[in-house]
């Protein structure tokens, strides 16, 4: 459980949330996606706001428009397995944004070569590395054009050799977003 937590994250900003194990990082991340609920307080992304000390139920239109700003990573990836991966990068803007499918391919290729990817469009998640799944992930996550990408432990569930190259993808996401503020990731 969580108490008096006040964060603000300005645009371009990188920020990392550090603690032991068991003390709130998921759960923080998860209440600001609304994946958890919190008992009271404003989660604010862009312009979007939501009241958590009211019912959540009569905001869904705005939860649903908050989730479309922002990415979440997740440590063990939450790829579809019987999707191939532009599949799985496609489905959020085509599905949830309804963008043209054709539009939303090109787009997933040019992040699957941002992610070092190239070529792995028509694989299976479980013919991947963990490593490559997880880059995978940040391409999906990023396919969205979320103003906020949360990432969640995103390499504790690979294996120490794979760590360095999901890390090196974020550190780069980050340094174009700090470095060009509103570029388009």
């Amino acid at each position: 459980m969580l108490h008096g937590i006040d964060l603000e994250v300005q645009k371009g900003e990188v920020v990392a949330i550090i603690g032991p194990s068991g003390s709130g990082k998921t759960t923080l991340l998860r209440s600001i996606n609304l994946l958890e609920q919190p008992e009271s307080g404003t989660i604010r992304v862009g312009d979007v706001t939501i009241d958590a000390g009211r019912s959540l139920g009569p905001q869904k239109g705005l939860i649903r428009q908050l989730r479309q700003h922002v990415g979440f990573v997740f440590q063990n990836f939450n790829l579809f397995p019987h999707r191939t991966v532009l599949e799985n990068i496609i489905e959020g803007p085509v599905i949830v944004k309804g963008e043209d499918k054709q539009e939303s391919m090109a787009r997933a290729r040019e992040l699957l070569a941002k992610v070092g990817l190239s070529g792995k469009e028509n694989s299976y998640p479980r013919r991947l590395s963990g490593g490559q799944q997880q880059r995978v992930a940040i391409a999906r996550a990023l396919a969205m054009r979320p103003d906020v990408i949360l990432f969640d432990e995103p390499t504790s569930a690979l294996d120490p050799e794979l760590v360095g190259e999901v890390l090196n993808t974020i550190r780069q996401l980050a340094q174009e977003k700090t470095h060009h503020g509103d570029r388009d990731p």
